[in-house]
């Protein structure tokens, strides 16, 4: 499919409802989890031997990551056809003592591998998007600091922030403390890379969000030989002497990804099924199913993945929802809360400010507008229910705004999605598979 500078999306809501009621669901099909590709690689790298990974997510975030771990000197066997990629692993040393590396605007690879590079030994140049040099890294780069490792800038660029050169020394102490406020991929990076510590190493956190993200990764760490110890909440404790282990593994469809689709069906009040997405996946994302039964859908975890019904009277109710621990499908969930019967409002978000784009700001604007009525704070929106005027949407080079306000224009006539094209970032197929589900449903595939 050949994006344009726009995409108008297609009103399908007034011919679903001419339609007779639909009963059989609208299946779809997602690639692998962005999330689950990036921390499989890494942990690929760190293993001893070769690990086959499957299902692998394609994306300008994984190539990114991706080119980076060749770039280091390990080598690879990509088939993209397949979605397969082989990986060499030497069990935690680097191929290669200097290297550059560019990350793009791959937020797992700005911080997965400044982590590992910073513990291991070399002089390594990083540098990334002019996107994800403004993102945060401070917090993890004075965590790596407090750890021995050693961090150059260029006259005028800011400090904590790409472009930097960095020279590793391995670990100089047994703990260290990160905030995780802004992100917690800083914890995720130390904690990967801290079974390569010669002794115990304890890691301390300031923050909770983002905490579903965090089990994920202790649970692919486990899946590859590393089992990470919780004194307490707070606390984790990685024992010396354990090691990755390689093997064939095969990565999960994408549960945020599926979660657009998902919020078709009260939205279209329609069933929605997407292939092998389940509710015991390792993705906090499908936390937002729950929400959706919350709004009045009914869910069934079926062998070919979660089945989604609508609210039976056709109608679903705004609710008010802490999403930290799913905060990628806030914006889901604002683009589709001006259709509920009653308000909906988002907490515990403050920190999506500090993503691809300013995420809070960024859906209050777009939502006003369309003439949607919204309140926001620091961390949190609430959304009055209305019919949205015909508005071209902004996406602030994030792919959540497009992907998410796509939605707002399957109800809605005139909603215009601009640079479609910034879905490559982690979903470059997502307007095809979108366009696809929408002849599916008005009978034109």
């Amino acid at each position: 499919m050949n994006l344009h500078d726009t995409y108008e999306v297609q009103n399908i809501y007034n011919i679903l409802k001419i339609q007779s009621v639909r009963k059989e669901p609208l299946i779809v099909s997602v690639p692998g989890s962005k999330s689950i590709t990036n921390r499989a690689l890494l942990l690929a790298t760190l293993a001893k031997g070769s690990s086959l990974l499957k299902g692998v997510l394609f994306s300008d975030d994984s190539r990114h990551f991706l080119k980076c771990i060749q770039a280091l000197g390990f080598e690879t066997s990509v088939d993209e056809v397949n979605r397969t990629v082989t990986v060499e692993g030497l069990g935690g040393p680097l191929p290669l003592a200097s290297a550059r590396q560019y990350v793009g605007s791959a937020g797992t690879a700005a911080r997965f591998l400044t982590a590992y590079l910073g513990l291991s030994h070399g002089v390594f140049y990083m540098d990334a998007s002019e996107q994800m040099r403004k993102r945060p890294m401070a917090p993890l780069l004075d965590s790596l600091k407090e750890l021995g490792c050693q961090f150059f800038y260029f006259p005028g660029h800011e400090h904590g922030h790409f472009p930097f050169f960095l020279r590793g020394h391995g670990f100089k102490r047994d703990h260290i403390t990160v905030n995780i406020d802004h992100s917690s991929q800083f914890l995720s990076a130390l904690l990967i890379v801290s079974c390569l510590s010669s002794q115990d190493f304890t890691t301390e956190v300031e923050g909770t969000h983002g905490m579903a993200y965090i089990e994920m990764t202790l649970r692919m760490m486990q899946q590859f030989g590393v089992t990470v110890e919780r004194p307490s909440d707070s606390v984790f404790l990685t024992r010396a002497g354990q090691h990755y282990h390689a093997q064939e593994y095969q990565v999960e469809p994408d549960a945020s990804a599926a979660c657009y689709f998902y919020a078709m069906c009260p939205l279209l009040s329609i069933p929605v099924q997407v292939e092998q997405v389940h509710f015991d996946s390792l993705q906090g994302d499908v936390a937002f199913i729950r929400l959706l039964e919350q709004m009045g859908c009914e869910a069934v975890d079926t062998p070919e993945g979660i089945l989604l019904s609508p609210p039976k009277d056709g109608y679903f109710r705004g609710i008010t929802a802490d999403m930290s621990a799913c905060s990628d499908q806030a914006i889901t969930l604002a683009a589709i809360a001006p259709y509920a019967k009653n308000p909906t409002t988002i907490t515990g978000i403050g920190h999506i400010r500090y993503q691809e784009s300013d995420r809070l700001t960024a859906m209050t604007t777009e939502l006003t507008k369309m003439g949607i009525r919204c309140e926001s704070d620091e961390s949190s929106i609430t959304i009055y229910p209305d019919q949205p005027s015909p508005a071209q949407v902004e996406t602030y080079e994030d792919h959540r705004m497009a992907m998410g306000f796509a939605l707002t224009g399957l109800r809605s006539p005139g909603i215009v999605i601009k640079d479609p094209k910034c879905c490559r970032k982690t979903f470059e197929e997502y307007f095809e598979v979108l366009d696809n589900a929408i002849k599916s449903l008005t009978g034109e595939a």
